[in-house]
């Protein structure tokens, strides 16, 4: 979802559908007929009712898991590049300018191109050059000296991490939930709705307060995994705040 208007569209609509899938019912099947059903329901919808929220439970733990790994690598992925930034002091020149110029483009690119590409499901590549400029210049420096040899390899290690962190930020922004999941995410969801609807209550206030709470419950976990399950699109991201810091921090130095 994109906007918290249509999440309440989409809850608003799935209590709807389900008063009136209740009523409809009701029309076709009056409650006192289906009463004399009620121990069959019951004994299917706890069944169903039991199978569909294990898997509504793994799959909100499964997304927002996932959201939690992208947050933790876009962190990662912003100390690695001030750690590039400070350890080029202590490179001979001139890959010391370069190395820290090439540090600041990065943050620059991943803030202006990378995060509005990745919020747009394309796929980021101008950081993909300054990180490959990035190794040609640390490879190309001569230490001459033990503290050069050091700060050179330190800074070759941190440019792996970078490396790595890119790949995963660009892989995770790409990821989402296949098809087949929704489809047993939304079918389930509608199963279990219909079998509560099924119930032959004399109390049809009751039993459409029940319908209505169902419908809210299930709709609200399936808004909220639709919101978490692509890590750098729509309402629930992961922010740039990591890279804003690594900015100012590069700014401060």
């Amino acid at each position: 979802m994109e906007t918290v208007s249509q999440n309440v569209i989409v809850i608003t609509a799935a209590a709807i559908v389900s008063l009136l899938v209740l009523f409809g019912l009701n029309r076709v099947w009056p409650w006192d007929k289906r009463g004399n059903y009620n121990d069959l329901i019951g004994s299917q919808l706890s069944i169903l009712g039991t199978t569909y929220a294990v898997i509504l439970g793994f799959m909100l733990f499964a997304v927002w898991n996932a959201y939690r790994e992208a947050d933790l690598n876009v962190d990662l992925e912003a100390n690695a590049v001030v750690d590039i930034y400070h350890l080029a002091q202590g490179l001979p020149e001139p890959q010391r300018a370069q190395l820290q110029n090439l540090a600041r483009s990065y943050v620059d690119v991943v803030l202006n191109r990378d995060w509005p590409q990745m919020g747009a499901g394309e796929e980021p590549k101008q950081s993909s050059e300054i990180n490959a400029e990035m190794w040609k210049t640390v490879t190309s420096a001569q230490p001459k000296s033990m503290a050069e040899q050091t700060t050179q390899d330190h800074a070759l290690a941190e440019l792996s991490t970078l490396s790595q962190g890119r790949f995963t930020r660009v892989f995770q922004s790409t990821m989402r939930l296949p098809n087949v999941l929704w489809c047993v995410l939304l079918v389930g969801g509608a199963l279990t709705i219909v079998s509560a609807c099924m119930f032959g209550s004399q109390n049809r206030r009751l039993q459409a307060l029940q319908v209505i709470s169902l419908a809210l419950l299930v709709s609200l976990s399936l808004v909220a995994i639709a919101d978490i399950h692509r890590p750098f699109r729509g309402l629930i991201h992961v922010r740039d705040s990591a890279f804003q810091r690594a900015r100012q921090s590069m700014q401060d130095y």
